[in-house]
């Protein structure tokens, strides 16, 4: 959904759909609270800079980035984010929560490109 939302401004971005997939995985797994979801925000300033946010409600549990054992099946995801933001944060607050975010350049490049408008 969000690459497709991303698609409708015209954003090509293949590794926003990895952040994207990462830190929402990452609410869902660690950021849960029964009864309350994590929130995902996509904001763009077109041909300069994509900022993607998830917030959750377990703001007194902030990631940390680790190298896992080589045979672990998780413990990546921030790594993986960190590899393909340009920037990466997270802001604690207001209580109870925290959002993870990270920043892509929009800029030229195979992987990670802006859509160009079509004329009809």
């Amino acid at each position: 959904m969000a690459t497709a939302h991303l698609g409708d401004w015209g954003i090509v971005c293949e590794p926003a759909a990895h952040i994207v997939a990462e830190l929402a995985a990452n609410a869902a797994a660690h950021g849960r609270v029964p009864g309350r979801d994590f929130q995902l925000s996509l904001s763009a300033r077109r041909d300069e800079l994509l900022r993607i946010e998830v917030t959750d409600t377990r703001g007194e549990q902030l990631p940390v980035v680790s190298t896992p054992d080589q045979y672990a099946e998780s413990g990546r995801g921030l790594l993986i984010v960190e590899a393909l933001a340009d920037r990466w944060g997270i802001d604690v607050g207001p209580v109870p929560r925290k959002t993870i975010w990270a920043e892509l350049d929009l800029v030229p490049h195979p992987l990670h490109r802006v859509a160009e408008p079509t004329t009809r």
